[in-house]
């Protein structure tokens, strides 16, 4: 375990944060796994199945109209209304009824809009929390926790599902959004009142302006966005891997989403320490890198070289979604945090949202395992744009444009009380 590691479990709050992350991430892992399998057994349709997704991803395509929310309102609080509205909306997924599987649709869109607006406030709150220098640390951790729930999680709806049908694992994510909400309340935090709402279109206007200034966090934004189009791709054909490759039924789909998990624990531990001594430009490529090998593998026959790839891509998502993060939350005036990082996100989850759309379509005229190795090649194609971007050099940070850095702006937004 790493110096930073250890000092980020030593922070109280940030320990409680990253334990209300593993209870909402449990029954999230289980759900999102369970919908898809929902769908795919209600309609026999592995493109509806793979469309679940969409309902997910969606609202990034309008994340900065949402993120402009963040920046309006205390963000502890908004956390813990929004996990509370999660878990009194999902119980409508128990009603048996002939308009389930559109009602299984519009529960994962009410999850994606959720998802936006909590990955904005938590932008706008960890650094309230956690020491700069321990940012990345931090993102690895949590992202080790949520990701790291697939080990089980995946398994466990599965395996409920196939028992006893969707209705346990809808009561079981219940559960866990509101003991999330429980856990968010015992953070300590103080936060100053919000400033004055602008006029909504000037708010949007000056999180784009502050990523049109920065070129390298521009350029960093672009290659997570490309490496998410690919990621997104390969999620749109993950039960014609199961279902054409492995002559698997879909709830295998359980059993891999475990080897992703795997990776990805190995990728959330390891990008801090990665991320002060290779610097974003060059983690961002060893990411792209993992991905080609990934997405080739998946493409092969055999059970073995499936799991490889799978696991490949496991590890490799997580580096370059934690290097975004880190470089948004360390470059970012703490008052721009929320709708900048809902801009990064419809940059860099936008396309993989499309890619979804696209790889289901392209499922039904184009052999999977083309799509696949299209995307591998594209995967080479960033690996090197990546390198050749304009970056700090590792161990450096760049100081955020403008007379506010986000340290700066934090004892305004008010800072947490550490131990």
């Amino acid at each position: 375990m790493s110096w930073g590691t250890t000092r980020v479990l030593g922070n109280r709050d940030a320990a409680r944060y990253l334990t209300a992350v593993l209870v909402s991430g449990f029954g999230t892992a289980a759900m999102l796994l369970v919908a898809g399998i929902w769908v795919k057994d209600l309609t026999g349709s592995s493109g509806l199945a793979g469309l679940v997704t969409l309902g997910i991803w969606g609202p990034v395509l309008i994340a900065p109209l949402i993120g402009v929310l963040a920046d309006r309102f205390r963000r502890r609080p908004l956390l813990i209304w929004l996990h509370l509205a999660m878990a009194a909306l999902l119980p409508v997924l128990l009603i048996d009824t002939a308009a389930l599987v559109w009602l299984i649709f519009a529960v994962m869109v009410a999850y994606g809009v959720s998802f936006v607006l909590i990955d904005s406030a938590e932008a706008a709150l960890v650094p309230a929390v956690v020491p700069g220098e321990l940012l990345g640390d931090f993102n690895g951790l949590r992202m080790t926790v949520n990701e790291g729930m697939k080990l089980v999680a995946p398994l466990a709806g599965a395996g409920l599902f196939a028992a006893y049908g969707g209705q346990p694992v809808v009561l079981l994510d219940a559960v866990t959004f509101a003991l999330a909400a429980l856990l968010l309340t015992l953070i300590r935090v103080r936060e100053a009142p919000p400033p004055p709402a602008e006029p909504w279109t000037r708010q949007l206007a000056e999180g784009l302006g502050h990523l049109r200034r920065h070129a390298p966090l521009r350029h960093l934004v672009a290659c997570t966005g490309a490496a998410m189009l690919l990621i997104g791709v390969n999620g749109a054909l993950a039960y014609a891997v199961v279902d054409d490759g492995l002559h698997r039924p879909p709830e295998f789909n359980g059993v891999l989403g475990t080897v992703q998990g795997l990776g990805s624990l190995v990728g959330g531990l390891a990008t801090g320490a990665l991320l002060r001594r290779l610097g974003d430009r060059r983690v961002t490529a060893v990411a792209a890198a993992l991905l080609a090998a990934g997405l080739a593998l998946r493409a092969a026959p055999g059970l073995a070289p499936v799991a490889a790839g799978t696991l490949a891509v496991g590890v490799g998502a997580p580096l370059v979604l934690i290097t975004v993060w880190t470089a948004v939350q360390r470059e970012t005036p703490n008052a721009l945090v929320g709708r900048v990082s809902a801009t990064v996100n419809t940059l860099t989850f936008g396309p993989g949202t499309l890619a979804v759309l696209a790889g289901a379509g392209l499922l039904e005229l184009v052999d999977y395992r083309v799509i696949q190795l299209a995307g591998a090649a594209g995967a080479v194609l960033l690996a090197g744009w990546a390198l050749r971007g304009g970056s700090r050099s590792a161990g450096q940070e760049e100081p955020a444009p403008g007379p506010t850095t986000p340290q700066a702006a934090a004892p305004a937004a008010g800072i947490a009380e550490r131990r």
